[in-house]
């Protein structure tokens, strides 16, 4: 897989870079095979570039598609909006008030609400998409972060410092809390079975037919981002201590092995076909490429200043990564799939 320009037809404004496994040295120093540490470095040709950026607003966090892929909600921590980005058009449509401090953000599997977390005031918010308007808010447990919504949209689930709340989204109530003290990001399985937790020291792993925690992932250190592979039997965690990306088998909940990313990696998004982990580095202000089959580093993209948010656009073809610091106003980085 690579990442090229012009695919959707947009005319580029960053450059691309080329590198190939001869030239990965320039990509990341640290690409050095550590015997016996399943650490894993480039080894194939990677072309790629920032096709196109968005101006949202301040410290920009979240990002998510709508299931048709037409929009896109980002969340704008310091400006305590929601951008709302045709995505036809790469344009920012209309800006959603009425949030405070908003940090994750994930859309219902029929696209007809967006739910928003508030982290300083222990809520999330409910917009409804056909109008953008926040339409009802949600207590949840303290500082709100990550959020996801199961496949059959019957309940949301929001990572809090507390545990995880779970949202019935019919009556927008919370109907449970799971006891995971700490918890930052959440990702559910594809079968809607298990909700996989991040939390300081690791993972917890949920059933979620009876919310309960089933098992826990050590030695994964601190974790970030979190995403689940389309088949369901990987796990990736991204761990900004050491600068990795853990992978972890869900059969046995157990890591198999561990890749180098630039610095400060945040969130981690997985290609459609599962073939590409692609990771938001907030210190080295870049996006690393990981190709899973051999969990190998295979390319970086400059994104602008300290990326966090990061999504795949439903169909696969481009990804969206917010970008911007405390004080700057943010952008959204478009990147284009040549799948």
């Amino acid at each position: 897989m690579k990442l090229c320009n012009g695919v959707r037809g947009r005319t580029a404004v960053g450059g691309g870079i080329r590198r190939s496994a001869l030239g990965v040295a320039t990509v990341l120093g640290m690409a050095l095979g550590m015997a016996g540490t399943g650490v894993a470095t480039a080894a194939e040709d990677a072309e790629e570039s920032v096709n196109e950026t968005i101006r949202v607003g301040e410290h920009p966090r979240g990002v998510a598609f709508t299931p048709d892929g037409s929009h896109a909600y980002v969340t704008n921590r310091n400006d305590s909006t929601v951008s709302v980005i045709e995505t036809a058009g790469n344009s920012v449509i209309t800006t959603v008030p009425n949030v405070s401090t908003p940090h994750g953000v994930a859309v219902m599997p029929d696209g007809s609400h967006a739910y928003v977390t508030n982290e300083n005031d222990s809520t999330v918010s409910v917009i409804e998409t056909a109008g953008n308007s926040v339409i009802t808010t949600v207590a949840v447990g303290e500082s709100p972060k990550g959020v996801a919504v199961a496949s059959d949209g019957a309940h949301a689930y929001v990572a809090t410092r507390a545990g995880l709340s779970v949202i019935e989204t019919a009556g927008n109530t919370v109907t449970d809390t799971v006891p995971v003290p700490g918890a930052f990001g959440v990702a559910i399985a594809p079968d809607d079975s298990h909700a996989y937790v991040t939390t300081g020291g690791g993972v917890s792993v949920v059933e979620t037919a009876r919310n309960t925690v089933t098992d826990t992932v050590p030695d994964v250190g601190p974790v970030n981002g979190v995403a689940v592979s389309p088949d369901g039997s990987r796990l990736y965690t991204t761990n900004a201590f050491d600068s990795t990306m853990s992978v972890i088998e869900t059969a046995g909940n157990t890591v198999i092995d561990a890749v180098h990313t630039a610095g400060g990696p945040n969130e981690v998004a997985v290609s459609r076909d599962g073939s590409v982990a692609y990771v938001a580095n907030s210190t080295a202000g870049s996006v690393s490429l990981i190709r899973t089959a051999g969990n190998q580093l295979i390319g970086e993209v400059p994104a602008g200043s300290t990326p966090r948010g990061l999504a795949i656009s439903p169909d696969g073809s481009f990804a969206y990564v917010t970008s911007g610091g405390h004080s700057e106003n943010g952008t959204v980085s478009v990147i284009d799939i040549d799948r």
